[in-house]
């Protein structure tokens, strides 16, 4: 199975049925008069939100999807069939956007959440329609209309409340495992994680909230280097960011530049992604001597000039994990209660995600603008081109 989470679709809605000229004709009833039905409604193009998904994979190879049209009309004013609508289901976190306005059309959040893109065409009028006193013998049907055609773009963002932002090999996949019944893959090399993994914080029985892991980020990836700057818009719904800094790293990179780092590579992302809350978890402590834990600690805290939250922990023995995670529980249900007495909170949310989802386009967009440029530069064969090798398609295997 391979994790796709963009995808580029047509949707073309039924076209309607035309409308029939007949009249009636049976034996011992002169001059029946019309009797031709209207035509039916085309199909219309829906998109449902479904939890057994979790990639986009269907619709990177069938890219276009169109509903039926409606039936024409008939004799004895049979009205035709309505062309069967098309429903397209898509994993919970999907947004759909038309290509060609770059409009949001949908933000498929909540699960069995249904909604029309694309409008089927109406139907004809028969000539039974046009009956008058003056007009006993109409001659006059309408065609169906067309149904609508849109170009789609198909982005899923994972739904977490938190996200792990950090280095590869800074203990976000430990740190999961550590808190949660998620199990990614861990290992003592870089680059282990290559998917998004979620995982369920459940700190009472009615209190859970879920955490999200994405591949690390390296210098650089803003311009395309490594795998974290293609899943950093998967953090565009989380209401917290937690920065893991390796404390003990193994390249001889020190905790304040690590730091750096990804801070700078995050803002280089999204300005606006940057600015939400985030929070400085110190991990792998157990590592470092002890002289000298608190000055490795402070360092980093100069370097980021930080005055935001700070936790220190070590994930793999879960040192000081429980505590962090009791905050981030009381710090998300303060925010619902915020969100209860004063709905606009919500809706500035939804405003934040949009500029987010806005920068993360168009800073990706560009990232592969300028790897293109730089193919045509080493006078590539078009051949050997294809827009989908800087898709994000890492194939994994299912324990």
């Amino acid at each position: 199975m391979k994790f796709v989470d963009e995808a580029v679709i047509t949707v073309e809605a039924g076209k309607g049925g035309n409308g029939c000229m007949s009249f009636r004709r049976e034996k011992y009833i002169p001059k029946g008069g019309p009797d031709g039905g209207d035509g039916g409604d085309g199909g219309s193009v829906y998109f449902e939100a479904d939890e057994n998904l979790n990639t986009l994979i269907d619709y990177r190879f069938t890219r276009h999807y169109k509903a039926a049209n409606g039936q024409s009309g008939m004799g004895r004013n049979c009205t035709g069939a309505k062309g069967e609508d098309q429903v397209l289901r898509v994993p919970v976190g999907t947004t759909i956007i038309d290509t060609d306005t770059d409009e949001i059309l949908a933000d498929m959040t909540e699960i069995g959440q249904v909604e029309k893109i694309a409008q089927g065409g109406f139907h004809g009028l028969g000539n039974t329609r046009f009956k008058s006193s003056v007009n006993r013998a109409p001659r006059q049907t309408t065609k169906g209309s067309m149904g609508e055609t849109r170009n789609l773009k198909l982005e899923l963002k994972v739904l977490a409340d938190v996200g792990l932002l950090g280095l590869p090999n800074a203990g976000k996949s430990t740190l999961i495992r550590a808190v949660s019944a998620a199990k990614p893959k861990v290992a003592d090399y870089p680059f282990t994680t290559l998917v998004p993994n979620l995982g369920v914080v459940r700190i009472e029985k009615h209190r859970s909230f879920v955490i999200a892991d994405i591949p690390g980020i390296i210098e650089g990836a803003a311009e395309g280097a490594g795998l974290g700057i293609r899943f950093l818009k998967h953090l565009a719904r989380n209401r917290i960011l937690l920065h893991l800094v390796d404390m003990a790293p193994w390249d001889g990179v020190s905790p304040e530049e690590a730091a750096a780092v990804a801070v700078g590579e995050l803002e280089k992302f999204s300005q606006t992604l940057a600015d939400q809350p985030r929070w400085l978890v110190l991990n792998k402590l157990d590592m470092v001597p002890e002289e000298e834990r608190e000055a490795r600690c402070q360092a980093v805290i100069d370097e980021l000039q930080w005055e935001g939250p700070v936790y220190r922990i070590s994930a793999l023995s879960q040192q000081g994990t429980d505590d962090m995670m009791r905050d981030i529980q009381a710090f998300l249900d303060h925010r619902l209660e915020a969100i209860e007495e004063d709905p606009s909170i919500l809706e500035q949310e939804q405003q934040i995600r949009e500029q987010v989802d806005a920068e993360a386009r168009e800073r990706i967009e560009q990232m592969r603008a300028d790897m293109r440029a730089r193919r045509e530069g080493e006078d590539l064969d078009d051949d050997d081109f294809d827009d989908d090798d800087y898709d994000v398609e890492v194939e994994y295997v299912r324990e």
